[in-house]
């Protein structure tokens, strides 16, 4: 999965340039939950809400619950810093 390009797909004012695919793994690992990242993951993975709900054990809206929840974390200040070169 490109970390890179999904990250600049969901945050919405990005200033400064992203760190590198490994950095950017490590600082969603610290920031998300499990489930919000798996269902990140899953969905920009391209796999269909039948299987990220296969995947996670877990209903429709609790899998859209988590992708919103996720796209708001992501445009939080507070980790766009980490997510970024100062």
């Amino acid at each position: 999965m490109n970390f890179t390009q999904s990250l600049t797909k969901h945050i919405d004012k990005l200033v400064g340039t992203l760190k590198s695919e490994k950095d950017l793994k490590e600082v969603l690992k610290r920031k998300l939950t499990k489930k919000e990242l798996k269902t990140f993951v899953a969905i920009e993975e391209g796999k269909s809400v039948q299987e990220t709900m296969e995947l996670l054990n877990a209903d429709e809206d609790r899998i859209n619950e988590l992708y919103k929840t996720v796209c708001k974390k992501l445009n939080q200040e507070k980790i766009k810093k980490e997510l970024i070169f100062l």
